[in-house]
Protein backbone atom coordinates (compact mmCIF):
# COMPACT_ATOMS: atom_id res chain seq x y z
CA UNK A 1 0.00 0.00 0.00
CA UNK A 2 1.19 3.68 -0.55
CA UNK A 3 1.22 6.27 2.10
CA UNK A 4 -0.03 9.85 2.40
CA UNK A 5 0.53 12.48 5.24
CA UNK A 6 -1.82 14.64 7.21
CA UNK A 7 -0.06 16.37 9.60
CA UNK A 8 2.81 13.80 9.85
CA UNK A 9 0.14 11.13 10.41
CA UNK A 10 0.75 8.29 8.24
CA UNK A 11 -2.68 7.27 5.83
CA UNK A 12 -2.21 3.87 4.02
CA UNK A 13 -3.82 3.42 0.43
CA UNK A 14 -4.19 1.39 -2.41
CA UNK A 15 -5.21 2.30 -5.69
CA UNK A 16 -6.67 -0.18 -8.59
CA UNK A 17 -8.12 -0.09 -11.88
CA UNK A 18 -7.91 1.57 -15.10
CA UNK A 19 -6.09 4.85 -14.87
CA UNK A 20 -8.28 6.57 -17.57
CA UNK A 21 -11.47 5.55 -16.10
CA UNK A 22 -13.60 7.23 -13.82
CA UNK A 23 -12.60 7.29 -9.62
CA UNK A 24 -14.78 5.72 -6.74
CA UNK A 25 -13.75 5.72 -3.23
CA UNK A 26 -14.69 3.50 -0.99
CA UNK A 27 -14.81 4.42 2.87
CA UNK A 28 -15.17 1.98 5.58
CA UNK A 29 -16.98 1.80 9.02
CA UNK A 30 -15.79 1.89 12.55
CA UNK A 31 -12.67 -0.30 12.82
CA UNK A 32 -12.99 -2.27 10.14
CA UNK A 33 -10.62 -2.26 6.97
CA UNK A 34 -10.43 -1.98 3.34
CA UNK A 35 -11.29 -5.86 3.15
CA UNK A 36 -14.68 -4.34 3.87
CA UNK A 37 -15.39 -3.28 0.45
CA UNK A 38 -13.58 -6.63 -1.43
CA UNK A 39 -16.51 -7.45 -3.35
CA UNK A 40 -17.71 -4.13 -4.25
CA UNK A 41 -13.92 -3.29 -5.51
CA UNK A 42 -13.93 -6.34 -7.39
CA UNK A 43 -17.15 -6.45 -9.30
CA UNK A 44 -16.39 -2.71 -10.63
CA UNK A 45 -13.32 -3.25 -12.07
CA UNK A 46 -14.02 -0.99 -15.03
CA UNK A 47 -13.21 1.87 -12.53
CA UNK A 48 -10.49 3.44 -10.97
CA UNK A 49 -11.01 2.29 -7.07
CA UNK A 50 -9.17 3.64 -4.13
CA UNK A 51 -9.34 2.41 -0.66
CA UNK A 52 -7.36 3.72 2.50
CA UNK A 53 -7.17 2.32 6.15
CA UNK A 54 -8.67 4.81 8.56
CA UNK A 55 -6.66 6.24 10.89
CA UNK A 56 -5.55 3.67 13.95
CA UNK A 57 -6.39 0.87 11.46
CA UNK A 58 -4.59 -1.73 9.25
CA UNK A 59 -1.01 0.07 7.87
CA UNK A 60 -2.36 3.85 8.46
CA UNK A 61 -0.68 5.77 12.31
CA UNK A 62 -2.60 5.11 15.31
CA UNK A 63 -1.79 8.46 17.16
CA UNK A 64 -3.38 9.75 20.37
CA UNK A 65 -6.69 10.51 20.35
CA UNK A 66 -9.69 10.78 20.71
CA UNK A 67 -10.26 10.98 16.63
CA UNK A 68 -13.05 13.80 15.33
CA UNK A 69 -14.34 12.98 11.71
CA UNK A 70 -13.46 16.19 10.41
CA UNK A 71 -9.67 15.12 10.63
CA UNK A 72 -10.78 11.53 9.29
CA UNK A 73 -11.88 13.58 6.22
CA UNK A 74 -8.81 15.98 6.06
CA UNK A 75 -6.79 12.40 5.72
CA UNK A 76 -9.11 11.32 2.81
CA UNK A 77 -8.12 14.61 0.96
CA UNK A 78 -4.67 13.55 1.63
CA UNK A 79 -4.81 10.94 0.10
CA UNK A 80 -6.46 11.86 -2.78
CA UNK A 81 -3.82 14.99 -3.09
CA UNK A 82 -0.65 12.20 -3.03
CA UNK A 83 -2.68 10.19 -5.72
CA UNK A 84 -3.33 12.87 -7.62
CA UNK A 85 -7.21 12.08 -8.04
CA UNK A 86 -9.03 15.34 -8.88
CA UNK A 87 -12.22 14.04 -8.61
CA UNK A 88 -14.23 10.90 -7.03
CA UNK A 89 -17.05 9.35 -6.64
CA UNK A 90 -17.29 8.62 -2.78
CA UNK A 91 -19.15 5.38 -1.22
CA UNK A 92 -18.79 5.71 2.92
CA UNK A 93 -20.81 3.26 5.02
CA UNK A 94 -21.74 3.31 8.84
CA UNK A 95 -18.49 5.94 9.98
CA UNK A 96 -17.27 6.03 6.30
CA UNK A 97 -20.67 7.69 5.45
CA UNK A 98 -19.88 10.23 7.59
CA UNK A 99 -16.16 10.47 6.49
CA UNK A 100 -18.10 11.14 3.27
CA UNK A 101 -21.05 13.82 5.03
CA UNK A 102 -17.39 16.07 6.49
CA UNK A 103 -15.66 15.94 3.25
CA UNK A 104 -18.54 16.87 0.75
CA UNK A 105 -18.84 19.80 3.21
CA UNK A 106 -15.72 20.79 3.59
CA UNK A 107 -13.46 19.24 0.23
CA UNK A 108 -14.47 19.90 -3.30
CA UNK A 109 -12.63 16.63 -5.00
CA UNK A 110 -16.26 14.66 -4.45
CA UNK A 111 -17.94 13.88 -7.66
CA UNK A 112 -21.15 12.29 -6.07
CA UNK A 113 -21.90 10.72 -2.63
CA UNK A 114 -23.31 7.33 -1.92
CA UNK A 115 -24.08 7.06 1.96
CA UNK A 116 -24.94 3.36 3.08
CA UNK A 117 -25.76 2.44 6.83
CA UNK A 118 -24.38 5.92 8.12
CA UNK A 119 -26.32 8.51 9.52
CA UNK A 120 -26.09 12.23 10.29
CA UNK A 121 -25.42 12.37 13.71
CA UNK A 122 -27.01 14.84 16.05
CA UNK A 123 -29.97 15.12 18.49
CA UNK A 124 -32.44 13.66 15.68
CA UNK A 125 -30.40 10.90 14.55
CA UNK A 126 -31.61 7.62 16.17
CA UNK A 127 -28.73 5.63 18.00
CA UNK A 128 -27.88 2.65 18.12
CA UNK A 129 -30.52 0.35 19.66
CA UNK A 130 -29.43 -0.48 23.56
CA UNK A 131 -29.98 -4.29 22.63
CA UNK A 132 -27.58 -3.89 20.32
CA UNK A 133 -25.03 -2.61 22.24
CA UNK A 134 -25.83 -4.75 24.75
CA UNK A 135 -25.18 -7.55 23.00
CA UNK A 136 -22.13 -6.15 21.15
CA UNK A 137 -20.48 -5.23 25.26
CA UNK A 138 -21.20 -8.51 26.84
CA UNK A 139 -18.44 -10.25 25.61
CA UNK A 140 -17.99 -13.57 27.61
CA UNK A 141 -14.10 -13.17 29.53
CA UNK A 142 -13.01 -16.43 28.12
CA UNK A 143 -13.47 -15.55 25.15
CA UNK A 144 -9.89 -15.07 22.97
CA UNK A 145 -9.78 -12.97 20.09
CA UNK A 146 -11.44 -14.38 17.01
CA UNK A 147 -14.09 -15.18 19.37
CA UNK A 148 -14.65 -11.63 20.82
CA UNK A 149 -14.87 -10.09 16.97
CA UNK A 150 -17.52 -13.09 16.18
CA UNK A 151 -19.59 -12.14 19.00
CA UNK A 152 -19.52 -8.00 18.77
CA UNK A 153 -20.02 -8.46 14.61
CA UNK A 154 -22.57 -10.54 14.89
CA UNK A 155 -26.00 -8.46 14.99
CA UNK A 156 -24.25 -6.52 12.21
CA UNK A 157 -25.38 -9.67 10.12
CA UNK A 158 -28.82 -10.93 9.55
CA UNK A 159 -29.94 -14.30 11.42
CA UNK A 160 -30.71 -15.76 8.30
CA UNK A 161 -27.35 -14.90 6.85
CA UNK A 162 -24.94 -15.75 9.65
CA UNK A 163 -26.68 -18.90 10.12
CA UNK A 164 -25.84 -20.03 6.31
CA UNK A 165 -22.16 -18.23 5.52
CA UNK A 166 -20.12 -19.32 8.21
CA UNK A 167 -16.99 -19.60 5.62
CA UNK A 168 -17.72 -15.82 4.85
CA UNK A 169 -17.71 -14.94 8.85
CA UNK A 170 -14.50 -16.87 9.18
CA UNK A 171 -12.47 -15.08 6.66
CA UNK A 172 -13.60 -11.71 7.12
CA UNK A 173 -12.66 -12.64 11.26
CA UNK A 174 -9.21 -13.53 9.63
CA UNK A 175 -9.29 -10.20 8.00
CA UNK A 176 -10.36 -8.64 11.01
CA UNK A 177 -7.18 -10.18 13.18
CA UNK A 178 -4.81 -8.53 10.64
CA UNK A 179 -6.10 -5.03 10.60
CA UNK A 180 -8.48 -4.44 13.64
CA UNK A 181 -7.33 -1.37 15.73
CA UNK A 182 -6.00 -1.85 19.05
CA UNK A 183 -8.49 -1.12 21.95
CA UNK A 184 -7.32 2.36 22.72
CA UNK A 185 -7.60 2.80 18.43
CA UNK A 186 -10.98 1.81 18.57
CA UNK A 187 -12.02 3.74 21.49
CA UNK A 188 -10.80 6.76 19.53
CA UNK A 189 -12.45 6.12 15.90
CA UNK A 190 -15.37 5.43 18.47
CA UNK A 191 -15.16 9.17 19.54
CA UNK A 192 -15.24 10.77 15.80
CA UNK A 193 -18.89 8.63 15.22
CA UNK A 194 -20.13 9.80 18.67
CA UNK A 195 -19.29 13.39 18.19
CA UNK A 196 -20.16 13.44 14.45
CA UNK A 197 -23.20 15.90 13.81
CA UNK A 198 -23.99 17.31 10.02
CA UNK A 199 -27.78 17.28 10.83
CA UNK A 200 -27.83 20.61 10.61
CA UNK A 201 -26.04 20.85 7.45
CA UNK A 202 -27.02 18.74 5.12
CA UNK A 203 -28.32 21.34 2.99
CA UNK A 204 -24.81 22.25 2.05
CA UNK A 205 -24.29 19.36 0.62
CA UNK A 206 -24.34 20.53 -3.30
CA UNK A 207 -24.02 17.04 -4.48
CA UNK A 208 -25.89 13.91 -6.26
CA UNK A 209 -26.57 11.90 -3.72
CA UNK A 210 -27.68 8.09 -3.17
CA UNK A 211 -28.78 7.06 0.48
CA UNK A 212 -28.69 3.41 0.70
CA UNK A 213 -30.09 1.39 3.89
CA UNK A 214 -31.18 -2.06 4.75
CA UNK A 215 -34.72 -1.90 6.23
CA UNK A 216 -33.44 -4.63 8.90
CA UNK A 217 -30.42 -2.47 10.10
CA UNK A 218 -29.49 -3.46 14.19
CA UNK A 219 -27.25 -0.95 14.59
CA UNK A 220 -27.93 2.09 12.90
CA UNK A 221 -31.92 2.22 12.51
CA UNK A 222 -32.79 2.80 9.13
CA UNK A 223 -34.75 5.89 10.54
CA UNK A 224 -31.28 7.94 10.00
CA UNK A 225 -31.33 7.02 6.55
CA UNK A 226 -34.80 9.22 5.71
CA UNK A 227 -33.29 11.41 7.65
CA UNK A 228 -30.35 12.04 5.33
CA UNK A 229 -32.43 11.86 2.53
CA UNK A 230 -34.56 14.68 3.34
CA UNK A 231 -31.44 16.52 4.69
CA UNK A 232 -29.47 16.44 1.35
CA UNK A 233 -31.52 18.60 -1.12
CA UNK A 234 -31.95 15.94 -3.95
CA UNK A 235 -30.63 12.66 -2.79
CA UNK A 236 -32.52 9.70 -3.23
CA UNK A 237 -32.99 7.31 -0.94
CA UNK A 238 -33.37 3.24 -1.59
CA UNK A 239 -34.36 0.47 0.89
CA UNK A 240 -32.97 -2.38 0.56
CA UNK A 241 -35.61 -5.09 2.15
CA UNK A 242 -34.17 -7.30 4.59
CA UNK A 243 -30.73 -5.29 4.32
CA UNK A 244 -28.72 -5.87 7.86
CA UNK A 245 -26.25 -3.58 8.24
CA UNK A 246 -23.71 -5.25 6.84
CA UNK A 247 -26.34 -5.72 3.93
CA UNK A 248 -22.89 -4.67 1.26
CA UNK A 249 -21.65 -7.93 1.92
CA UNK A 250 -24.33 -10.29 2.57
CA UNK A 251 -26.47 -8.27 -0.53
CA UNK A 252 -23.30 -7.60 -2.44
CA UNK A 253 -24.63 -7.89 -6.05
CA UNK A 254 -27.73 -5.68 -5.46
CA UNK A 255 -25.81 -3.14 -3.68
CA UNK A 256 -22.81 -3.20 -6.82
CA UNK A 257 -25.61 -2.98 -8.80
CA UNK A 258 -27.34 0.19 -7.13
CA UNK A 259 -23.56 2.25 -6.92
CA UNK A 260 -22.80 1.20 -10.59
CA UNK A 261 -26.43 2.53 -11.86
CA UNK A 262 -26.29 5.45 -9.74
CA UNK A 263 -22.36 6.20 -10.82
CA UNK A 264 -23.00 5.93 -14.23
CA UNK A 265 -26.09 8.51 -14.26
CA UNK A 266 -24.16 10.90 -12.35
Amino acid sequence: MAHATNDEVRIAYDVAGPAEAETVTFLEGLAYGTWMWNWQREALSEYRTVVMDNRGTGDSDAPEGPYTVAEMAADLEAVLDDAGIERTHLVGASLGGMIAQRYALDYDRAESLALLCTTPGGDDAVPIPEETQARMLAVPDEYGPSETIRHKMEPAFSDEFWAANQEVVDRIVDWRLETDPSADAYEWQSAAAVGFDAGDELDGIDLPTLVLHGTDDRVLPPENARLLAEGIPGAELVAVEGGSHLFFVERDERVTDELREFVEDV
